[in-house]
């Protein structure tokens, strides 16, 4: 016994120092594994940084700086964040929140979402009849207690349910909302949905029946900002707060209006598309459901990994996963509006996602169905169009199959005959003009009302715009001459030449 004893102690410092070799080993290990990711992400973020590109790159031409195009279009501050295989791969903020006062952008800085706000909603509503609460296809007006929808003739005896009012399909007016000057009188919600001083939009009000097709409507969507407070018998806020943010994780956001309860300094300023400051600092938006929350890429991105961890049955933080396929399934087409999302299916890759723009900010999100890939792009500008450049770049770096929006043309050689057989106006809709002018080589379009951007040629005779994400082409006839333009945005239009 006494000699087993010793042998086990003679043996005991062998032991160990092979455990601490083991030891070492496996720290090794980590430490290389940690410092290759570290590495890593490093030069992803760096890649990101440095490959914006345009909608339209001309041959020759070189992606660019993060910076650069900051200073290009004027804004004043951006954040970003990445998500990869349902985790947040980073976050990373860039320029001011509040130039005056010297306060930069940091992960924490909240921006106005804007019209993402309606995708939170949509998960609210959703709740709503996950709950037993709300009949998704039943007439609003069953809900409805401090307010009626006034139907009339448009509606063709038709009624208008929530999930009409999610996506799109209402037949509803106002597109969008202004929002309010910090210190200027607040409507109440009665009084925006009947127009009402000190309302500053039209009524909510049909324009042709529900379901009949798809046309987007802020309004709609704040009809269901009263539908919920009507059922809950909760204020918006306060009912978003409790069962879709605070769930979600999404504990620096806040859908107040205007926002309380917030740290100094948080809160970005907006700015206009000259770099300037918004009157206020940022406007004030009692149409909550449409465009009220404040947030941050970090809380939005917990609101996608959880949509996508929902959708494949891994999570049930809101809703469940049923529900949650519900939300995203497209209303009317096969790719469009959902319920609070639009679905874009890009060769079979799907993705969730919503754009934003509130006076002096812009954003946009995209989550993939599949995979747990995303990001979220916020800026305190009126100029947007950086924020396509950096999906450019993302979707590039990471492999997002389908979003990068941006082709490489040459450009062609058109001769000065051609050029001025171009030129003229051309009738697009009975209340749009587009003019064709062109100096030297360089051909222009104007719209009524609207400011000449340039066209670039793509062949002798179809022109494509980097400003805008349109085509137009010159038809001749049998004698040469031009008889009409084809003017593709979104929709295709044959402009007659006047």
């Amino acid at each position: 016994m006494y000699t087993l004893f010793l042998n086990k102690k003679a043996d005991f410092p062998q032991r160990r120092i092979n455990l601490l070799q083991i030891l070492l080993i496996f720290f090794s290990f980590f430490m290389f594994q940690n410092t290759f990711a570290q590495s890593s992400l490093k030069d992803r973020v760096i890649q990101v940084e440095n490959n914006l590109t345009e909608r339209i790159m001309f041959s020759g031409s070189k992606p660019m700086n993060i910076q650069e195009r900051m200073k290009f279009y004027k804004v004043t501050g951006l954040s970003i964040a990445v998500i990869k295989n349902y985790k947040i791969d980073f976050v990373k903020a860039y320029g001011m929140a509040d130039a005056e006062s010297g306060i930069p952008v940091s992960g924490k800085t909240l921006f106005q979402a804007a019209s993402i706000s309606k995708s939170l909603n949509g998960l609210a509503i959703i709740k709503l009849f996950e709950d037993k609460e709300l009949d998704l296809s039943a007439d609003i007006n069953q809900y409805l207690k401090s307010w009626k929808f006034p139907y009339d003739s448009l509606s063709k005896g038709k009624k208008i349910s929530a999930a009409n009012l999610l996506s799109h399909t209402a037949g509803l007016n106002v597109h969008g909302f202004a929002g309010y000057e910090t210190g200027k009188p607040l409507p109440s919600l009665i009084q925006i949905l009947n127009g009402t001083p000190p309302a500053n939009s039209a009524p909510i009000r049909s324009i042709f029946a529900p379901g009949l097709r798809d046309q987007y409507s802020g309004g709609g969507i704040t009809i269901s900002q009263l539908l919920l407070t009507d059922i809950s018998g909760q204020p918006y806020e306060k009912y978003l707060a409790e069962k879709v943010l605070t769930p979600l994780g999404m504990l620096s956001s806040t859908f107040a209006q205007p926002a309380l309860n917030v740290a100094k300094g948080l809160l970005a300023t907006g700015y206009n598309s000259e770099g300037k400051p918004i009157t206020g600092k940022y406007h004030i938006y009692p149409e909550q459901a449409a465009a009220g929350l404040w947030t941050n890429p970090t809380d939005l991105s917990k609101y996608i990994i959880e949509t996508q961890r929902s959708l494949a049955g891994k999570s049930s933080k809101v809703l469940a996963q049923q529900s949650t396929r519900l939300r995203l399934s497209p209303y009317m087409n096969a790719d469009g509006a959902a319920l609070g999302v639009f679905i874009e299916d890009y060769n079979g890759i799907k993705y969730f996602g919503h754009g934003g723009a509130n006076e002096g900010f812009r954003c946009g999100y995209y989550g993939s169905m599949e995979g747990g890939n995303g990001l979220v792009i916020m800026v305190n500008s009126d100029n947007g169009e950086i924020i396509q450049e950096l999906i450019n770049s993302i979707s590039t770096v990471y492999g997002f199959k389908g979003l990068s929006r941006s082709r490489t043309i040459n450009i062609a050689s058109v001769s000065d005959h051609d050029l001025d057989s171009y030129l003229g106006k051309y009738q697009l809709t009975p209340e749009l003009v587009l003019t064709i002018s062109r100096e030297g080589k360089k051909v222009f379009a104007k719209a009524t009302g609207q400011s000449k951007i340039e066209a670039f040629a793509e062949t002798t005779s179809k022109f494509v715009f980097k400003d805008i994400q349109a085509t137009m082409e010159f038809i001749k006839d049998k004698a040469g001459e031009v008889k009409e333009m084809i003017f593709i945005q979104g929709d295709t239009l044959h402009a007659k030449k006047l």
